[in-house]
């Protein structure tokens, strides 16, 4: 089996299938990327068995079909070296070689039959997202998971699909975020019976795939797994099992005071304040009154700040704490000249984020007698 290929395009391709691939597993054969070549093109498929990427290969040039297993490690690093445009690749019954104008590289390769069968997307009914809104989607709710916890089902994204929208929500338990968008729908898809909670890492795999040319995300959402396809990429998942807390529940209607925060000063003001913080004293006290918004932080052993920032205010004084990684977090996200609506009850009630309809971020707000 030999095929001629563009190394720029099949080392995009093989960085991606690699991303899948464990670090460490009792199971040698899931250190290789798998590389399966048909009459419909190259493709290659890497897995830890729980989260999978299936990537087709533009750039290849074969009269071929067969598989074989790409050692990871190696052939990651002779891509990085290789300067040729083109290289070859023969694969032998146990070794497969790779070749450019001056170098050659000879390795040995398992049987490709060991490889566990990753599913394929074979649904003609799903839902259909479009790409850079997904992309967004999973950016700005992503980090509020909590991929330690053994508790609910917090290691994922929560999906559910009605009324021609789909709603993604990730929780830690003590910040939340919620974001909404249009989607299509192909087939007759039905919204899944089961809760549909996706692992962090799968839908970072698939923020990472969508490339600036993807119209579309589809989503196949199964019994107990989900496949994901985008341009020449398709993740599969299975689906995090447990329970999702009722997000809705904690999300107050409105609250009293509405703050309007232009992102890019808001950011710029919580960083600063965070300098001056450690482990043991994380809180930063942001100040509403007066036309301004106040933010101080003290630290043992580090020192103190005070921060101001110009707001529009004109009620009587808030006082509320919070620990300034989650709000930098939400604000990170977001392109510098966004409008964030900053909804305040209380120091002792859940502040709310706001921005449009379609992103909602809630965080609890810690205690003044830290």
């Amino acid at each position: 089996m030999q095929l001629t290929c563009d190394r720029a395009l099949f080392s995009t391709a093989f960085q991606a299938a690699a991303s899948a691939v464990p670090t460490r597993t009792p199971k040698d054969v899931l250190r290789n990327v798998y590389m399966h070549l048909s009459s419909s093109g190259v493709e290659l498929v890497g897995t830890d068995q729980e989260v999978a990427i299936r990537f087709s290969v533009d750039g290849v040039t074969t009269t071929s079909t067969g598989e074989a297993l790409l050692p990871t490690a190696r052939v990651s690093s002779i891509l990085r070296e290789l300067q040729d445009d083109q290289f070859e690749i023969n694969v032998e019954e146990q070794s497969l070689t790779l070749k450019a104008a001056g170098s050659q590289f000879r390795l040995s390769s398992e049987d490709p039959r060991d490889f566990p069968p990753v599913p394929e997307f074979s649904d003609s009914d799903y839902f259909r997202i479009p790409a850079s809104v997904f992309r967004q989607i999973i950016r700005r709710t992503s980090f509020a998971t909590d991929v330690e916890s053994t508790r609910y089902a917090l290691g994922g994204l929560l999906l559910e699909f009605e009324d021609g929208k789909v709603t993604v929500a990730a929780t830690d338990s003590r910040r939340l975020a919620v974001a909404t968008a249009a989607c299509e729908s192909e087939g007759s898809p039905k919204a899944p019976e089961k809760t549909t909670v996706v692992p962090t890492r799968a839908m970072a795999l698939l923020e990472r795939s969508i490339d600036a040319d993807a119209e579309f995300v589809d989503v196949a959402v199964r019994e107990n797994e989900v496949l994901m396809r985008t341009g020449r990429c398709i993740i599969y998942s299975r689906l995090v099992e447990g329970r999702f807390p009722k997000y809705r529940d904690v999300i107050p209607n409105s609250g009293s005071v509405s703050i309007p925060l232009a992102t890019s000063p808001f950011h710029a003001a919580v960083r600063q304040a965070q300098i001056v913080t450690d482990e043991e004293s994380r809180g930063v006290d942001f100040v509403f009154a007066n036309a301004l918004m106040t933010l101080s932080s003290r630290a043992q052993d580090v020192g103190e700040s005070k921060v101001e920032l110009p707001i529009e205010f004109d009620h009587e004084e808030i006082r509320i704490t919070f620990d300034p990684r989650y709000v930098a977090d939400f604000l990170k996200v977001l392109p510098p000249e966004t409008l964030v609506d900053l909804q305040l009850t209380s120091a002792e009630h859940a502040a709310v984020f706001r921005v449009d309809d379609s992103y909602t971020y809630v965080i609890m707000p810690l205690s003044q007698n830290r």
